[in-house]
């Protein structure tokens, strides 16, 4: 099983000036998208921009790829 590893956020935004009420409150983020994203559920990349906006970072503030260790990795 291949996961997105919501992680980065939690650390980034602990590293910012914002926090989960900012977020919601200041910034309009639905509280179930918080939600979502401490549990590893899928967000869309809309969202993903819209972070990456407020907390000024890079995509990888955000998500990391975790592959499986099971599966060798394929050649495209």
């Amino acid at each position: 099983m291949h996961m997105i590893d919501y992680q980065p956020f939690w650390d980034t935004l602990k590293n910012s000036t914002e926090n989960w009420y900012t977020l919601t409150h200041n910034y309009g983020v639905n509280p179930s998208t918080l939600h979502r994203l401490k549990h590893n559920l899928p967000i869309s990349t809309v969202t993903i921009d819209l972070f990456c906006n407020i907390l000024n970072c890079d995509v990888s503030g955000i998500i990391r790829y975790i592959p499986d260790a099971q599966e060798p990795p394929t050649s495209t």
